[in-house]
Order: C-alpha cells, then sequence, then structure tokens
C-alpha cells in the first residue's frame, strides 16, 4: 500500500513523503490515526493544498511538545508496588502505570506515548521514554518501590539488594553480639561457688 505520510513517523519517513508500507499497518494503524492518507492523485493534490497548513499546525503542536517535554525531561515519578524480598514485582510496571502516574503529578501524557524498552518487573530505578510528538522525545525515571521510604532510599544511590544486604550484616552482628553475651554469662557461672564438704550436708 502507498501511503502519503501527514506527520514524520519514524523508520518511515518525513511529512509529504510517499512510502510504501504493509497494507495491515496502513490499514490499521497509519490511516485511522490521522498519520497517512492513500497515495491516490486526489489526496496528493490535497496535500499539497493543505501543506502550508498541516505545516504550520505540526510546528504549533512540536513547540508545545517542546514546552512540555523541558518540564518533564529528567523528572522521576515514585511507583508504589508489591513485590518479593528478593525485589522481583508481582507483575509489572506498565506504560499506563506510568502516564497514569505523570498524569496524578500534573503532566499530562498518553499511555500510547510512553515506551519502555525492558520490561520493569524488579524494583529500582527505570528510564523510560516519552515521545511527545514525532520529533520531540524525554526521558523520565521510574522509582519502582514497595514504600515512599524505600523509594527514598533508591533516590539516594542504594538499591533493595544493598539494603537487604545491610539488613542481614546488621542481623548477623547481632545474633553474634548474643552469641557473646550467652556464652559470658555461661562462663561467669563456671566460676561461682565452689562446693565445700560443709555445704554439701
Amino acid at each position: 500500500m502507498e501511503v502519503i505520510l501527514l506527520e514524520r513517523v519514524a523508520k518511515l519517513g518525513q511529512m509529504g513523503d510517499v512510502v510504501t508500507v504493509k497494507d495491515g499497518y496502513g490499514r490499521n494503524y497509519l490511516l485511522p490515526q490521522g498519520k497517512a492518507l492513500r497515495a491516490n492523485e486526489a489526496n496528493i493534490k490535497g496535500f499539497e493544498e493543505r501543506k502550508a497548513q498541516l505545516e504550520a499546525r505540526n510546528l504549533e503542536t512540536k513547540k508545545e511538545a517542546e514546552d512540555l517535554a523541558s518540564k518533564l525531561d529528567g523528572q522521576t515519578f515514585v511507583v508504589i508496588r508489591s513485590a518479593s524480598d528478593g525485589g522481583n514485582l508481582y507483575g509489572s510496571v506498565t506504560t499506563r502505570d506510568a502516564a497514569n502516574i505523570a498524569t496524578e503529578e500534573g503532566f499530562s501524557i498518553d499511555r500510547k506515548q510512553v515506551i519502555i524498552r525492558q520490561p520493569i518487573k524488579v524494583l529500582g530505578l527505570h528510564e523510560v521514554e516519552v515521545h511527545l510528538h514525532p520529533e520531540v522525545v524525554c526521558y523520565v525515571t521510574l522509582n519502582v518501590a514497595r514504600s515512599p521510604e524505600e523509594a527514598e532510599l533508591q533516590a539516594s544511590g542504594k538499591s533493595i539488594q544493598d539494603l537487604a544486604a545491610e539488613e542481614e550484616a546488621a542481623a548477623e552482628f547481632e545474633i553474634a553480639e548474643l552469641f557473646d553475651d550467652i556464652g559470658g554469662a555461661t562462663s561467669d557461672e563456671d566460676e561461682g561457688p565452689v562446693a565445700t564438704p560443709e555445704t554439701e550436708e
């Protein structure tokens, strides 16, 4: 299927380019989303007439996207999730979760604009892409934790594994101290009064 692009589409081309795409991709994505028109004479002529208007609209939306990107880029959003002691999530963090949390914080983004390259299935800090416009991309960090306190620790640079190791070391130290105390108490008892023949009677 030949289509004429009404906006820049990644890996396909710029606005006004006539490109060949698979029928399904054109019919199910590009045409319904308003990103392209079938490349026939009438549509190409219509595009030429509307080109200045489309370019002006594109510049306007690009500027709006750049304004939002300047505020959004580098932001960190805390996502609270249940997880095992090892830090594995019960489920995963999705594009919908990322969009909802960003929207709650006052940034209006849609889940279709969020790109998660690797599934988020563990606690920690995860960088995700936000495509605000075909030509504007910014990055945000999702701080996935079991509690706000844990999120603060992660933000300071400690991982869940570091915290678990510290807790384990502290527990082992306490146990060792406890055994030292018990050992000291039993040695004190051994040095108790020695029985004499008079006390045995």
